[in-house]
């Protein structure tokens, strides 16, 4: 039995380092990145370092990343998404699948397979590649046009489609005379029973659970407890004898109203997007690039067939959702390959005999050409002419409206500014450190995130490039500062609106660039002293005078002891001089009252 080497672990990570930032620079999508680095290191390819055993073990592994990739889909399936989306989703979306596999299945009866094996084929081959998708249209700038808000749509519902597809995939296995097999009711009611206690773990105990780990604040804990979650429930759903990739999925949408649905993202992030590139490296070492060199005509009728299908599905089904015919083709082909699911289910078909080893190889040589081809395709429907795009004002593009304001601190100051805008029906991501802040303000109506704002992936998951405004409300001074260094660094354009709770906090953060700040307590001191004023007698003018003066005063100083704010001891000394000058301005502003008063008389008498 072979066993991988530390030095096969260090070649899948090169391939994966190097596979993606050069199949970015090249225009031709990750997942087609990692298909070729895959190739290359294969039995089939030109370095052949692993073997046909290798390869199946990285595979099996590395299929985590699609239980992990299935999870972080449910955490995004909020169902009021879902509901507002419902007539494109599921009406255009299901369309889609039935149309494309009616037809790939009626060409895979005509070739000669069986009925169960060519709609199981037709089913597969529907399904488009989400990540190499959504890729390509924003990279085009399309995903904000009419036909990538449809195209997602699309992608959503084959997302879902996926799920029972993979689970249900031993279904599609009959015998030689077209019986099914014979249910085993107390299979399917351990099944049915599983599903269920998965579901009301999830809804009564999971959320729960991640806010006794989160009061620990140890950041481990949290990314720990998010993969035993994946892990867990995947192992309770195999031993049921459904599918892991169902209890991702399960799982994730059991958690997608959590309080904690960002930190979970943004942990399991990483994970999922390795796991995946091992995956896809994985498949790429299966392909049997064999079968292209003795079926060349073969594989290119396949190829062609399935491009042309699907696109031609797509395109009808733009039309009659009243797209332009530019729009209706660009829809057509960027979601027109085969996807990441295909290979899972083609691998599924060949486990449970519902189509032999061969042709699961040979589609799944056709899958990746069809990747291979789509940009290919979109650039020549460049070349021949393309259309401005037209982006739409409202998206809803997963996992939140572009536009949105990001509230970092949800304590009294957060809260505040996050009650107007709601008011305003300003959509706002709100974020808190404190599992038990969250659980308060939730009592009264407010949804805020459990995540820490100063972290990168955080605010990427919190999709701070897509926002319109970062409210740094954060109590804590120096996990303000952390939090307002990674926004000017990372997002550079995005307006920061501060609030501070001293003027050292005001100095330091503009020394990071951030211009609009509010010391928290004074403009409360301020109008609390007017009324103290008022209390001891004094005119309303010389109320109205003492206050505007110093706030005036105080704000130059502020932004004149600036240049100064890590000297100390010249602090000090012009904070003596500046009260000897506020005192010397209220002197000389009584004195001129006084002269005023006596010379009222004078004029009376003359």
């Amino acid at each position: 039995m072979q066993q991988l080497s530390l030095i096969d672990v260090a070649l899948l990570l090169a391939a994966a380092a190097i596979a993606a930032p050069l199949a970015k620079w090249l225009r031709i999508g990750k997942v087609l990145g990692y298909l070729l680095a895959g190739v290359v290191l294969g039995p089939f390819g030109i370095g052949q370092v692993f073997s046909n055993y290798e390869a199946h073990e990285i595979l099996h592994f590395a299929e985590f990343g699609v239980v992990l990739l299935l999870f972080l889909i449910g955490l995004e399936l909020k169902p009021r998404r879902l509901w507002s989306m419902r007539a494109s989703i599921f009406g255009l979306g299901g369309a889609q699948v039935a149309g494309t596999g009616a037809a790939l299945a009626v060409l895979a009866m005509a070739a000669g397979l069986g009925f169960s094996g060519a709609l199981f084929i037709g089913l597969a081959l529907s399904l488009s590649s989400t990540a190499f998708a959504l890729q390509v249209l924003e990279e085009n700038g399309e995903l904000t046009a009419r036909h990538g808000r449809l195209a997602f749509s699309v992608l959503l519902f084959q997302d879902i489609a996926a799920i029972p597809l993979i689970a249900l995939a031993p279904l599609f296995a009959v015998s030689a005379a077209g019986t099914a097999p014979r249910m085993d009711l107390g299979a399917a009611a351990v099944a049915l029973a599983t599903i269920g206690a998965v579901i009301v773990v999830g809804r009564f105990v999971l959320d729960h659970a991640f806010r006794v780990i989160a009061r620990a604040r140890i950041k481990e804990a949290m990314t720990a407890a998010a993969l035993l979650t994946v892990v867990s429930v995947a192992i309770v759903m195999q031993w049921a004898g459904l599918s892991a990739s169902l209890g991702g999925f399960l799982a994730g949408a059991l958690l997608a109203e959590s309080s904690y649905r960002h930190q979970l993202e943004a942990d399991l992030k990483p994970f999922e997007g390795l796991l995946l590139g091992l995956f896809f490296i994985a498949v790429g070492m299966a392909l049997n690039l064999a079968l292209v060199v003795s079926k060349p005509l073969t594989i290119l009728a396949v190829t062609v067939a399935v491009l042309l299908v699907k696109a031609v599905v797509l395109y009808l089904l733009g039309l009659w959702q009243k797209l332009e015919p530019w729009g209706a083709r660009r829809l057509a082909l960027s979601i027109s390959q085969g996807g990441e699911f295909a290979f899972v289910l083609l691998a599924a078909g060949a486990a449970a005999s519902v189509l032999s080893r061969g042709s699961a190889e040979l589609l799944a040589v056709v899958v990746t050409l069809t990747m291979a081809a789509t940009p290919l395709l979109l650039l020549l429907d460049d070349v021949l002419g393309r259309e401005a795009v037209k982006p739409l004002a409202a998206f809803e593009a997963p996992p939140v409206t572009s536009g949105h304001v990001i509230i970092a601190g949800f304590g009294r100051f957060g809260q505040i500014v996050a009650r107007v805008l709601r008011a305003k029906r300003v959509a706002f991501t709100a974020l808190d450190i404190s599992p038990e802040q969250i659980e308060v303000v939730r009592r009264f109506g407010s949804k805020v995130f459990y995540g820490d704002a100063s972290e990168r992936h955080i605010l990427e998951a919190a999709q701070a490039d897509k926002a319109r405004a970062f409210v740094l409300a954060i109590d804590d001074v120096e996990a303000s500062i952390r939090t307002a260094t990674i926004v000017r660094e990372q997002y550079p354009t995005l307006p920061v609106y501060a609030r501070a709770r001293n003027r050292n906090h005001v100095h330091r953060l503009m020394d990071l660039g951030v211009t609009v700040i509010r010391r928290e307590a004074f403009l409360s001191a301020i109008d609390l002293t007017r009324e103290v004023l008022r209390g001891l007698g004094y005119s309303e003018r010389d109320v109205r005078f003492a206050i505007d003066t110093f706030a005036e005063h105080d704000e130059r100083r502020l932004v004149d002891d600036y240049r100064h704010f890590t000297d100390v001891e010249k602090l000090q000394e012009r904070a003596r001089s500046d009260t000897a000058n506020l005192e010397k301005l209220f002197d000389e502003d009584a004195q001129e009252q006084a002269k005023r008063a006596t010379a009222r008389p004078k004029e009376r008498t003359q």
